[in-house]
């Protein structure tokens, strides 16, 4: 893969900056090495990318210029922090004198919703970042590019600040397009926004942290079910369509997750290897267990479904239904007693505020989103790749998503922490892995003590 790391930018800068510290030079850049666990369309490389901040000349007027945020998506803890950043930066820092709110998504722009714009103040915002959610609104579904632009240019706005997962910068790029179609000298800024940490190029996105944080509290409450009776099960649903991020973290912050489920790992149910001997073993030794399960995780175990949601993705079969069925069936046919707790957090986890790790890195990402846009930046967001804030064009982050590399150190700590590596599927046929690495990774069955990692 071809990586562009070009940003694009709309003239010259020729405005003094009103900022008197810490501006950069225009073409300052930094190194970065990048691997398959940022993007698994790569060979392991190191690359220069434009580094964020503010600049000592500007391309936009500050105290002529109009700027515009939307929320799109799922929601996700961190949005009102990321929203409050902007407009306390453009306010206070460049004095720019209007900045409004788009209601309810890309929906927003269109006339024939009756959406209201939302006048965003340092007043309206100042208390924002406490509460979870967006105070804007959001929306999924695709919207016509070309209706987003015409009203952009009626309403005179002159930046856009897009706030939203890989869909959503998708549909950035293309207003972007439109944008530059019609020789219109607008910028557009992503944010990227993404519960599952499934963004491409991008380590971490803003509410990651959060959400293990929560997520992790779902499992201690599946545990403690699951230890109350005898041979109990704790049964979790966490988020993760394509990528098992929150599911693998919350498994190595909590020691008493037994099994977690992946979409990136094709684990099998029955037989030899299969993922009910294994908890059948489990119970017989232990008496309890605890299984975490990724929302995208065995879709290759359930019926193919051709509807889609309003962003487009396949609507996935319910995973944790499935095994709380399949796992009662086959217990019961092995005549072992038990009970299933089953727990999906999912909603309590992307609604609640963000953390203050959290809170930090939105309040850097707004920052950074409003120097690179008065400099005359766009077609890109603001990311931080391995502690660095950069810019990446659109085109790099919209071209795969992110998932868990399953050759990688962090699922072969998964692996050790659960054990769960007799199940088939869950180590790679062609791991590199040493000979003893791999051995730690499955149970020993001669000795009684539990598996390594589990109570």
């Amino acid at each position: 893969m071809a990586i562009n790391t070009v940003i694009n930018t709309l003239g010259p800068r020729k405005i003094e900056t009103p900022l008197p510290y810490n501006s950069l030079e225009d073409d300052k850049q930094v190194q970065v090495f990048v691997d398959k666990d940022c993007s698994q369309d790569i060979e392991p490389q190191i690359l220069s990318l434009e580094a964020a901040g503010p600049r000592k000349k500007l391309y936009f007027n500050p105290t002529q210029t109009k700027c515009a945020i939307v929320t799109c998506g799922g929601l996700c803890p961190g949005i009102n922090d990321v929203i409050r950043a902007i407009v306390m930066e453009a306010h206070h820092a460049y004095q720019v004198p209007s900045i409004i709110g788009i209601p309810y998504g890309l929906e927003g722009f269109i006339h024939t919703y009756k959406h209201k714009f939302v006048e965003l103040t340092p007043d309206k915002v100042s208390d924002i970042h406490l509460f979870g959610g967006t105070i804007l609104g959001s929306s999924r579904g695709p919207q016509d590019s070309e209706d987003i632009v015409d009203t952009m240019e009626r309403c005179n706005i002159n930046v856009l600040f897009v706030i939203g997962g890989d869909g959503t910068m998708k549909a950035a790029q293309k207003i972007s397009q439109v944008v530059q179609s019609r020789g219109r000298k607008m910028a557009v800024i992503g944010i990227p926004k993404t519960i599952d940490n499934d963004i491409n190029f991008i380590p971490q996105s803003f509410g990651f942290e959060t959400a293990v944080f929560k997520a992790t509290e779902a499992i201690e409450c599946a545990h403690t079910e699951a230890c109350g009776v005898p041979n109990g099960i704790g049964l979790v649903k966490l988020m993760g369509r394509e990528s098992g991020f929150i599911a693998a973290q919350a498994t190595l912050a909590m020691k008493e997750v037994n099994f977690v489920l992946i979409p990136e790992a094709n684990f099998i149910l029955e037989g030899e290897g299969g993922l009910f001997q294994a908890i059948e073993q489990r119970l017989r030794r232990r008496g309890h267990a605890v299984v975490v399960a990724a929302e995208g995780a065995g879709q290759h175990l359930l019926e193919r479904n051709a509807e889609t949601d309003p962003s487009g993705n396949v609507v996935l079969g319910d995973i944790a239904v499935y095994l709380r069925k399949s796992i009662a069936k086959y217990l019961k046919e092995h005549n072992l007693r038990h009970t299933i707790k089953y727990i999906d957090p999912s909603y309590i986890i992307r609604s609640v505020p963000a953390n203050s790790s959290d809170k930090v890195y939105c309040g850097f990402l707004g920052q950074y989103a409003v120097h690179a846009a008065m400099a005359g930046r766009t077609d890109m967001v603001v990311a931080r790749v391995q502690g660095q804030f950069v810019h990446l064009p659109f085109e790099l982050v919209t071209c795969s998503r992110r998932k868990l590399n399953i050759h990688s150190d962090l699922w072969r700590a998964v692996l050790e922490s659960t054990g769960q590596g007799v199940v088939k599927g869950m180590i790679p046929e062609d791991a590199s892995w040493s000979v003893s690495a791999k051995s730690r990774l499955l149970p020993d069955q001669a000795r009684p003590s539990p598996w390594p990692g589990t109570i």
